[in-house]
């Protein structure tokens, strides 16, 4: 009998709630989000040590009890012994996805779908281009329609750019961030572009106006965190995107377009965000920003519906 309900389980964290909300779109089932915050001591360890599991929700979370869904999508640490221990609940009979690398054998879970850069193996693990998303056709069209007046007196091309912020990895500053405001505003006087930028919440107060200074007398709008966020809509109108490398989501959703991307290198770095920039690279959808415009093309990555595909085949959906 094929799947009929699903959930997808939350750590509250966006970057980890989002993946699994693409997937569980692609797949196509009604879905309910079951979110929860772990509390103390469940909260400080890792997965491998969570005993009894279905304590560690905080009061407020969301309540997880019968009935058991037939299937689940998790992402994070957090959720991965509680995914865990849903699948023995319900007799084997929920069929389990993890995203990202669990830290435990991926053999605890139905399927596992992590990042190539991951170099996670094992017989029921996917690997992936980069990290799944929610950007479709379907969504980029809409916000198209959302919030293409905002921009029409934009000159074209037009270019879409994504700003990051501080991270574990990497490190932005008041400095660095007025330095890609001055190569953002050469690029737009060189090339006559219109500028589309949106920052995000790690971006910072102060990072985020010492940029939109910089920008002063070039053609650009940047979102000011106010009302509804046009992040979808930029990339729907580009022709082209500058993003900056600290964000694995935000590049990847940028290469699910198919338009050209140019990334900026924030100071820091890490061996592992270094091998997902490379995989990108091979595949021709990204190269770094040199401060002018290049044009090429590229599949889009589909990531998101090629991992839902193979979940639908498995839980006799297609």
């Amino acid at each position: 009998m094929a799947a009929e309900t699903c959930w997808v389980l939350s750590d509250n964290k966006p970057g980890n709630e989002n993946p699994c909300l693409g997937l569980a779109e692609a797949v196509g089932l009604e879905t309910v989000v079951k979110r929860f915050n772990p509390r103390p001591p469940w909260s400080r360890l890792p997965p491998r040590l969570w005993f009894a599991p279905f304590r560690a929700p905080a009061p407020g979370s969301d309540p997880l009890e019968p009935p058991w869904p037939d299937l689940l999508i998790a992402c994070g640490r957090q959720t991965v012994a509680l995914s865990i221990a849903i699948k023995a609940r319900s007799g084997g009979r929920t069929f389990t996805v993890q995203l990202l690398d669990p830290r435990v054998a991926p053999g605890r879970f139905d399927l596992v779908a992590a990042p190539e850069h991951d170099r996670l193996n094992g017989g029921n693990v996917i690997s992936t281009v980069g990290a799944l998303n929610r950007v479709t056709t379907a969504r980029l069209a809409a916000a198209a329609e959302t919030f293409g007046a905002g921009v029409a007196h934009l000159p074209a091309p037009r270019i879409a750019v994504l700003i990051g912020g501080p991270s574990k990895h990497h490190r932005m500053t008041g400095a660095v961030a007025a330095g890609i405001g001055d190569r953002l505003a050469a690029l737009a006087r060189d090339t006559g572009a219109g500028l589309m930028v949106t920052a995000s919440q790690r971006t910072g107060r102060d990072n985020a106006e010492a940029l939109r200074r910089r920008l002063d007398g070039v053609a650009a709008v940047m979102w000011d965190g106010e009302g509804r966020n046009p992040y979808f809509g930029y990339l729907a109108l580009a022709n082209a995107i500058v993003v900056t490398n600290d964000s694995v989501a935000m590049v990847s959703e940028a290469c699910t377009t198919g338009k050209p991307v140019h990334v900026i290198e924030l100071p820091g770095g890490s061996a592992k965000l270094d091998r997902f920039h490379e995989s990108l690279r091979r595949a021709g959808c990204a190269r770094p920003f040199t401060g002018a415009l290049e044009h090429w093309s590229y599949p889009p990555l589909r990531e998101t519906e090629r991992v839902g595909e193979e979940v639908r085949r498995r839980i006799g959906l297609g």
